[in-house]
């Protein structure tokens, strides 16, 4: 069922497709109301998707790749990381609140690692590859557009996108506040992982922007997704976000023929220009979360939770006290993936989660370096600006709190290492034909 062969049937493109439209389009606090343990819809996907891979890996005629794989083994690692982390924590004993955490926190982890170890084998060619990346921007760009509904208006869709079987996890708003703007989460948990979310999306939407002619398709509807995607973005008042849309920047325009460049600097100035007076405020309220670093509160907050976490990282050096158990409403935030990684996981955790996204962004790269199709070339960079974001944001906000930023970034992981697979494939081909 993962074999993508023949693309009449459904393979680990439709099934990844799936997963990435359960992530987007039904809200993030929505779990299954008949289940002892909060499970959201896009979590049992996964955990489908890694139960399919499993029994596609026993035989030799679903077409799912079996080859070494440098994503595929560093998602293992993480997982085993995590498997010993889980067993060391719950060793001895855990308070009530802190075992259900990380309970649902290991399921959720290695629901999100299933997804990536199946794109990974599960997406073959390249054609498969961009029906994954084109459905993640179109369910995106849906996300966003519930954002923009929710800053501009205040209008909550969400509250319509209840489905039967499903309850809400708490009494949880999609809309916050800050320096009197709205800041919408769109149908993610929180406005800092919508942010991020959008911004992850951005460079996807620009590849098929450009790309538009040689995939075939008009290209204003890529344009219009850029557009949404980019003003959530900003709309959701995030220093993660921002940071994360200049890094992608920062490794795309390099890699972009001379013209497009060019062009693509200017529309950055128009944008910020356009969204400056489309909403009084806005980029004024973004610059000083820059400049106004030294006296925000949660720059404070983020200081002292490093003295904060010094004291349990001596205590659990190499695996940590438990994903998930250091509860920020008992122990305070982090705000810091890494430094979270490292209190919760250990130096083992932290090492494996490091080396997910060295993995994924050398596929990306390499798979750029090693075809000669520059549609392809294009996608290896644009991945690669893609994986930058959660990278970079995980040192911003705890991105493995959050599930949808968290699915997102394996999907993409997964994704590079089946373009790497595909490339050389490809590459195989042409040199036999040779």
């Amino acid at each position: 069922m993962l074999g993508a062969r023949p693309t009449s049937r459904v393979d680990g493109a439709t099934l990844a497709c799936f997963f990435a439209l359960s992530m987007t389009l039904i809200p993030a606090r929505l779990i299954f109301a008949k289940l002892p343990l909060a499970l959201t819809p896009a979590m049992l996907v996964g955990l489908v998707l890694g139960v399919l891979w499993f029994c596609a890996q026993m035989v030799d005629n679903l077409g799912v790749a079996k080859g070494r794989s440098a994503v595929r083994t560093s998602m293992f690692l993480f997982a085993l990381s995590q498997v010993a982390t889980y067993g060391y924590s719950t060793y001895s004993y855990l308070p009530q609140d802190e075992l259900k955490a990380t309970d649902r926190t290991f399921i959720t982890l290695m629901a999100f690692v299933c997804v990536g170890i199946a794109v990974c084998d599960g997406v073959r060619g390249l054609k498969r590859i961009d029906r994954v990346l084109k459905v993640l921007v179109g369910g995106a760009t849906f996300m966003a557009i519930v954002g923009i509904f929710q800053f501009a208006i205040g209008f909550d869709l969400t509250k319509y996108l209840m489905l039967p079987g499903l309850r809400l996890a708490g009494d949880i708003s999609f809309v916050l506040d800050r320096s009197n703007f709205r800041r919408p989460a769109g149908t993610a948990e929180h406005p800092i992982e919508f942010g991020v979310v959008c911004s992850m999306a951005v460079p996807l939407a620009l590849h098929y922007a450009f790309r538009a002619k040689d995939y075939g398709g008009p290209q204003w509807r890529w344009w219009f997704c850029l557009g949404i995607l980019s003003v959530a973005a900003m709309q959701s008042l995030s220093r993660s976000a921002v940071l994360g849309l200049t890094i992608a920047a920062l490794i795309l325009i390099p890699h972009m023929p001379r013209g497009r460049r060019w062009r693509a600097v200017v529309a950055c100035g128009v944008f910020v220009v356009a969204l400056r007076f489309l909403v009084p405020g806005l980029v004024g309220t973004l610059i000083a979360l820059f400049t106004n670093i030294s006296v925000d509160p949660s720059i404070g907050s983020r200081t002292r939770a490093i003295d904060r976490a010094g004291a349990e990282i001596a205590q659990h050096l190499w695996l940590g006290r438990g994903m998930g158990t250091y509860l920020p409403t008992k122990y305070g935030y982090l705000d810091n993936q890494y430094l979270g990684t490292i209190v919760m996981a250990g130096l083992v955790g932290l090492a494996t989660l490091v080396f997910l996204f060295l993995a994924a962004g050398y596929a990306a790269m390499r798979a750029r370096l090693t075809s000669n199709d520059p549609q392809t070339r294009d996608l290896g960079i644009t991945l690669a600006a893609c994986l930058s974001v959660p990278a970079i944001s995980a040192a911003t906000f705890d991105l493995l709190a959050f599930s949808v930023a968290t699915g997102f970034a394996f999907l993409l992981m997964g994704c590079a290492g089946a373009l790497l697979r595909a490339v050389r494939e490809e590459n195989q081909i042409r040199g036999v034909l040779a």
